[in-house]
Parts: structure tokens; C-alpha cells; sequence
């Protein structure tokens, strides 16, 4: 049975999402899907608007045969950590032939060429770097324009000038770069965005719209209605019963108040020892809360932002204060070291085959829940610490036993 792989967050899974998966399948020969996919918090540090059972059956409803978390350290991640997790995930499966990811331009060559020249980050492209960030432009950013130096600098001035800064590129040649470092058999594809944009706030076409202008629609406008024509049937069904069981939808807003509370009980010195926590902004946090006039997520984002601050750094920043995740549990050495198990979500019939499979052939344990884990993991801690706190958080719907879903619950059977 070939299989391809798909990285994924499904926020929520819509009709480009279906499109993409039904391309790959055809571009890939594919018999199978596996989706390795972000648990409740994602790669933008928001957390999902619904929770990842909800999601996998959304998934396996919509074609995946298999649904795989991607653990919550590698889940909130930049792009370089993202894509490393993911596709170690993959590869660690041992059933994985193929992946496949979406870009702008459709084009893989020119990422495929890139990624084999700075997998390993030559001294030369780390000065670039450095200097790029010395600019005081984003991280992202600073990388792009790393690249094309790097690649000038060695006489291939066509290859520089790729668009690499489009996020979808960016994201694109970290999953390559990812498969690089880990020397990996699978083969890649990429497939053209059709309709909308990363990151699209407006819905531009009848049936397609990017996960963020629907977002927007369920959260700003609280339109479900509207969402209908833009996702699958089966998503629909699932969003409607998730709605109406008060589950859904949960956003930043939910965890105001935590957050809060963990910021004004803590020093300057405690809020620095949080992941993505630098440059000082433990201080202007700290000096920006007696400022606001209100207590809302996006007050307090709009005083904290600024161009070296972007929205997504510093929701990633917040984050790791909602979820504790200190510096010292996400060096780069320990996230180098990568996954330490497979944690099953979901399944249908023809998944349950690749998991017969996976048994034999994968290269890590495969976990079917976290209650008899079969290794001692500090990232297994983090996704169930993860879990209660966002299951915690669910409107109208917060209880002891939602918290511990990770332990009791089994994964979602498609039959």
C-alpha cells in the first residue's frame, strides 16, 4: 500500500484542505493517507477552535486514513522546529513513501536545491544570517534574505532569486531542509495553492477561503452558517455539533484570564525563562499591562507589537507562558534529538491496516493513548498539560473529565 504523508493543522479542515489531500494522492500514487497534525495549539501560537478529536474526525471524514499528532513542542514552533518534527513524525512511521505540501508557485526544484546547500547551515550562510537579523527584520524574514545572498555569493544568482520569503515557500524548504538533516527515504511533492492565499483574511471565492478568513468568520462575525459553503459536508457536521455541545469555538479569549494571571504573579527574571521570551520583552510586557484599558487578547497584542515584535512571535511568546514551557525543555539539542513516539488520534479501516504495519516497522512506539505510555517522555508531559489546559478552557463546557481526555479517551475510529 503507497502511502503519502501530509503535514497538517486543519483549523479547520475545508475545501482547499480536501483539494490538497485528493492532489497528493494523485501526484504521489498514493493509496493511503497519513496526516501528521498539530494537537490544540498550533505552529501561529493560537490555539485551535476545535479541539483535536474534533479535527481528526473532520479529517478522516474528509480522506485521511490515519491521523497523527504532531507533540505540542514541535506544534508551536517556527517553521525550522515545525517542519523538523513533522517530518521526523513521518519518516519515523516507516510506512510513509511520499509527502506533500502546498506552496505558491508549485515548484519544488529550486527548494529542493536550496535545502541540500544549507541543510547544514554552512559558516558562510550563518554570517548571513546573523547579519540579516542584526537588520532587525523578523526571523523569517532575515532567512529568506540569507538565502538569496548565500546563494549569490556561490554564483547562482537565477536560484536567488526564488520568492523563499512567501510563507508557504519558507515553510516548503524546512520540510526539505528537515528531510535533509534526517536523511530520509521519503520522496517530496508540492502542489500550487489554488483560490486563496496564506493567511487570507477575506473570502475571495464561492468555495474555497483560506483557515484564516473562515477563522474569522466563526469568531469574529460567529457566522457558522457562512462557513457552510467553504468546508466539506462532513466538517460541517462535526462544526455543528461541536457548537452546539458549547465545545466550540474556543480562541485566544478563552485564556485571558490564566494568561493573566501567570504574567502579573510572576518577576522579570521568572517571564524570561519562557520559550520564545527575548530581547527584553518580559519588561514591556510587564509595563504595557497597567497601560491597557481593557483586559482583552488583542488589546494587549496591539500594545505589545512592533516590528521586531510580530503577532505571531508574540503569541508564541504568550503561549509559553499559558503552557510553562521553559528554555530549558526546548534547547536546540533536545529538540534535535527529536520525536520519542507516535501518537495515534485516529483511524479508518485502511489506516488500521497501516498501523498493523507501523507496529513492525516503525522506528519509535506507537501510542494509542498517554495512560500506559511505553516511554518516559517530557514532551508526552507537555501535550497532555497542553490538553487539559485547552479542554479547561472550552466554553460551556469545562469539566475534570474533559481535562483528562488524553488518559481516557481512545482513539477515533472511521469505520
Amino acid at each position: 500500500m503507497r502511502t503519502v504523508g501530509l503535514i497538517v493543522e486543519y483549523n479547520p479542515f475545508h475545501n482547499g484542505h480536501q483539494y490538497h489531500l485528493q492532489e497528493s494522492v494523485k501526484i504521489a500514487n498514493a493509496d493511503a493517507v497519513v496526516a501528521v497534525m498539530s494537537g490544540h495549539f498550533l505552529q501561529r501560537g493560537e490555539p485551535a477552535v476545535m479541539n483535536k478529536w474534533a479535527r481528526t474526525e473532520a479529517a478522516l471524514r474528509g480522506g485521511c486514513d490515519l491521523v497523527i499528532e504532531l507533540p505540542t513542542a514541535y506544534a508551536t514552533q517556527a517553521a525550522e522546529w515545525f517542519a523538523y518534527g513533522a517530518v521526523s513524525i513521518l519518516e519515523a512511521t516507516g510506512v510513509v513513501d511520499a509527502f506533500c505540501f502546498g506552496t505558491e508557485s508549485g515548484e519544488i526544484d529550486a527548494l529542493r536545491d536550496a535545502a541540500k546547500l544549507i541543510a547544514h547551515e554552512p559558516p558562510a550562510f550563518q554570517e548571513l544570517l546573523r547579519e540579516a537579523l542584526e537588520g532587525g527584520v523578523s526571523y523569517p524574514s532575515a532567512y529568506s534574505t540569507a538565502i538569496a545572498a548565500y546563494l549569490t555569493a556561490i554564483g547562482q544568482e537565477d536560484a536567488a532569486g526564488f520568492p523563499f520569503a512567501q510563507p508557504n515557500h519558507t515553510l516548503g524548504l524546512h520540510y526539505l531542509i528537515a528531510l535533509e538533516r534526517i536523511k530520509g527515504r521519503m520522496l517530496p511533492y508540492t502542489i500550487r495553492r489554488e483560490k486563496s492565499e496564506y493567511g487570507q483574511t477575506t473570502v475571495t471565492d464561492h468555495a474555497i477561503a483560506s483557515a484564516t478568513a473562515i477563522r474569522k468568520l466563526l469568531l469574529e462575525g460567529g457566522e457558522l452558517e457562512a462557513s457552510r459553503p467553504l468546508v466539506p459536508s462532513t466538517t460541517f457536521e462535526v462544526m455543528q455539533r461541536e457548537w452546539a455541545s458549547g465545545r466550540s469555538p474556543v480562541s485566544w479569549s478563552n485564556f485571558v484570564q490564566p494568561l493573566l494571571h501567570t504574567v502579573v504573579t510572576h518577576t522579570p527574571g521568572q517571564l524570561a525563562g519562557y520559550r520564545e521570551m527575548m530581547e527584553g520583552l518580559e519588561y514591556r510586557l510587564l509595563q504595557a499591562l497597567p497601560k491597557l484599558d481593557k483586559t482583552g487578547f488583542e488589546t494587549l497584542l496591539d500594545a505589545l507589537k512592533t516590528k521586531r515584535y510580530t503577532r505571531t512571535k508574540l503569541q508564541r511568546a504568550l503561549l509559553s507562558i499559558l503552557l510553562h514551557h521553559k528554555k530549558e525543555d526546548f534547547t536546540a539539542d533536545k529538540l534535535a534529538a527529536g520525536v520519542e513516539y507516535i501518537r495515534v488520534l485516529g483511524f479508518t479501516g485502511k489506516g488500521q491496516q497501516l498501523l498493523r504495519r507501523m507496529k513492525k516497522e516503525a522506528k519509535l512506539p506507537v501510542l494509542l493513548s498517554a495512560a500506559r505510555p511505553p516511554v518516559d517522555s517530557r514532551y508526552l508531559e507537555l501535550d497532555t498539560q497542553a490538553s487539559a489546559a485547552y479542554m479547561l478552557a472550552q466554553p460551556g463546557h469545562a469539566s475534570a473529565a474533559a481535562m483528562y481526555r488524553d488518559f481516557t479517551d481512545r482513539p477515533v475510529i472511521l469505520e
